[in-house]
């Protein structure tokens, strides 16, 4: 799944996650899928706001690449019967949540030749959090690997 980091044919590269490093996530935003006033498992959309006053949106695009772009929240919508996006700020059940008020110590991205990025998972000062676009292209937020503790 690794290669070289082409973008998204059809989204471009988007924003550089790299910027990222070194900023404190001080607060989440999510869409969400409402069917009959239930939440889909995941969100659709989460946007990350850091202490600097930036906004990056992580999101899935048509061609399941991951698109990463500096954006704010947008303002839910109807979609008549197949229910409604909502957007609201998560303070728990999204694994990013366990790190508000953290820094984003590293990023690393996975890529596929067709489609760009596919994955990146951000790395903080205990865990690191995988986003990635499923094989469904849905997004999916994932609690990942422990970091070993270096001494102090």
């Amino acid at each position: 799944m690794e290669s070289s980091n082409l973008p998204c044919p059809l989204h471009g590269a988007g924003t550089d996650p790299s910027s990222l490093i070194g900023r404190r996530l001080v607060r989440l935003t999510a869409s969400w899928h409402l069917f009959k006033d239930r939440p889909a498992d995941g969100p659709v959309d989460v946007w990350l706001a850091d202490d600097r006053g930036g906004s990056t949106l992580i999101t899935t695009g048509s061609d399941r690449c991951l698109v990463v772009e500096s954006s704010r929240p947008h303002d839910g919508y109807d979609m008549g019967e197949c229910g409604r996006i909502g957007v609201l700020p998560v303070h728990e059940g999204v694994p990013l949540a366990d790190h508000l008020g953290e820094v984003v110590r590293g990023v690393q991205e996975e890529w596929d030749p067709r489609t760009g990025r596919v994955a990146l998972e951000l790395e903080f000062a205990s865990r690191s959090v995988r986003c990635e676009s499923g094989g469904d292209g849905d997004l999916h937020i994932l609690a990942a690997r422990p970091l070993p503790r270096g001494k102090c």
